[in-house]
């Protein structure tokens, strides 16, 4: 198992499934049901393979683990991948929530199943390679390659004005990302090299962080997304189908937090430094702003958007805060907001599935007739709360308090829109599921069923779990983090007292 090429097997597997379901043939119901079949085995199988991973991973080592590296183009750009306790926990959670994508997208989806479920494992090998890369431009071709399978799942499979979405999705995210290529070419002629590992020790000029740093941000903070560049994101929930919505909130909205760990942190320190007092005001203005207009949606999927906004606010506030508290944190708030914001958007296209209409007007009284859909939704609803005893509270916690210890003002503001987070999570919890059952039309309304309990109980379990014992994805990330914030403190000291001899 030394030589197994362990990674490059758990990103590529899902493309030999996509391959599988595209050579597999039968009639139309038949084809249907072998393309749900082959996808969902090939994507519990990814993931038994990536449990290898955390199996044979050493917590204690804060440098790259399973790398493979080979020769691939020209001018030194190699194949090159790796994971550390930083992209480890983000490649499990993709490989954990595909299952659950294919299971919802059983009855859901009925026209071009087929394509559906190919869009979907090419997107996990995208995804899996992205937080696995360790070249520059080899990161640059999975990081925008996702767009594509993502853009086809929501302009094919999504809602009525699915394609001005997805448009909008793929542009807004594009045009951020084509300052990156600029920026990558550029630490390419400074280090001349492509390799992360080797960009991470190698001095970038001041001017040259400045510029890279803000490269980088404008894709990163499109990707996340953070305000004002999060227009896109409503949008898209909206209009994708069900476990369209889960992918984006649970993982690619977290390639952007990612990528400002694996690259402005530890490769522009200084610029990072400088521009914390910018990140942290866009972040406070996130969590509270999104937060208001959460509470004036009217549709469940869009208030729902807009807390991602407002919880990827805290992620930000604590990766820039560059104390072991907040980085640690904003890596453990992405995990658990995969988790929780995925089996939210579950919860909704559950009952869509039965009403086709995510009006929040369109309900009330649930509880009457869905008494395990409100216990689960209720459990989600707390998490999204971030209620003490479910992993939302443990990750805003620690952000907040790594934050409190560089800058009080913005702590404070965050905690604020903690109280506002309350707000529109209970409000929507209210309208829906309490009171009287006076519509006619959820008289006859069902409960869950054994395919959505499937779904659900796994991620109610995680949920519980992590809150209340959150030290396994802790101690995966504890050493990387650590090298990460002294590195990044060094770099600042550093340039901190060579100010004061001048």
């Amino acid at each position: 198992m030394t030589t197994w090429p362990i990674l490059s097997v758990t990103t590529f597997l899902p493309l030999v499934g996509a391959l599988i379901v595209y050579v597999s043939r039968g009639d139309d119901e038949a084809a249907k049901g072998n393309s749900r079949w082959i996808a969902l085995w090939t994507t519990l199988i990814t993931f038994a393979v990536s449990l290898l991973l955390v199996w044979r991973f050493d917590p204690t080592v804060a440098d790259f683990q399973f790398v493979e590296k080979t020769n691939w183009l020209a001018a030194g750009i190699t194949y090159h991948m790796g994971v550390d306790g930083i992209s480890l926990p983000f490649v499990i959670l993709t490989t954990a929530l595909m299952p659950f994508c294919i299971i919802a997208s059983w009855k859901s989806i009925q026209t071009r199943v087929r394509e559906y479920m190919m869009a979907f494992l090419i997107l996990e090998t995208l995804m899996v390679g992205t937080f696995s890369a360790l070249d520059l431009v080899l990161f640059y071709l999975y990081f925008e390659g996702g767009l594509i399978p993502m853009f086809l799942i929501i302009g094919v499979w999504g809602g009525p004005r699915r394609v001005y979405a997805s448009f909008k999705f793929f542009l807004y995210t594009l045009l951020g990302s084509v300052l990156m290529l600029l920026a990558i070419m550029a630490l390419y002629w400074n280090g001349g090299t492509t390799d992360i590992p080797t960009l991470m020790h190698t001095a970038v000029p001041r001017s040259l962080q400045t510029w890279a740093w803000l490269a980088f941000f404008a894709s990163f903070a499109v990707k996340m997304p953070m305000w004002p560049v999060h227009t896109w994101l409503p949008d898209a929930h909206v209009e994708a189908p069900t476990a369209g919505s889960v992918i984006l909130a649970a993982i690619l909205l977290k390639m952007g937090g990612y990528g400002f760990l694996r690259f402005s942190l530890p490769m522009f320190p200084l610029a990072s430094h400088d521009f914390a007092p910018l990140i942290f005001t866009l972040s406070t203005i996130a969590i509270i702003y999104t937060s208001l207009v959460a509470l004036m949606q009217e549709d469940m999927k869009k208030l729902i958007a807009y807390s991602s906004v407002a919880h990827m606010g805290f992620v930000t506030m604590g990766i820039f805060a560059g104390t072991m508290q907040g980085v640690a944190g904003g890596v453990f708030q992405m995990i658990s907001h995969g988790i929780v914001s995925g089996a939210l958007f579950l919860c909704v296209g559950i009952v869509y599935d039965r009403m086709h209409t995510r009006e929040i007007a369109a309900y009330g009284g649930l509880v009457n007739r869905m008494p395990l859909y409100a216990l689960t939704f209720m459990v989600f609803t707390m998490a999204n709360v971030g209620l003490p005893g479910t992993s939302g509270f443990v990750g805003e916690f620690m952000t907040l308090l790594g934050t409190f210890k560089v800058s009080i003002p913005t702590a404070f503001a965050a905690t604020f829109g903690v109280i506002l987070s309350a707000g529109y999570a209970l409000w929507l919890y209210r309208k829906v599921v309490f009171g009287t059952l006076v519509k006619p039309s959820l008289a006859s309304i069902k409960d869950l069923t054994f395919r959505e309990c499937l779904t659900l109980f796994p991620l109610i379990a995680l949920t519980i779990l992590f809150g209340v014992y959150p030290k396994p994805v802790l101690d995966m990330s504890a050493a990387s983090v650590q090298q990460l914030v002294n590195n990044y403190n060094t770099a600042v000291s550093a340039v901190k007292a060579a100010a004061l001899l001048q």
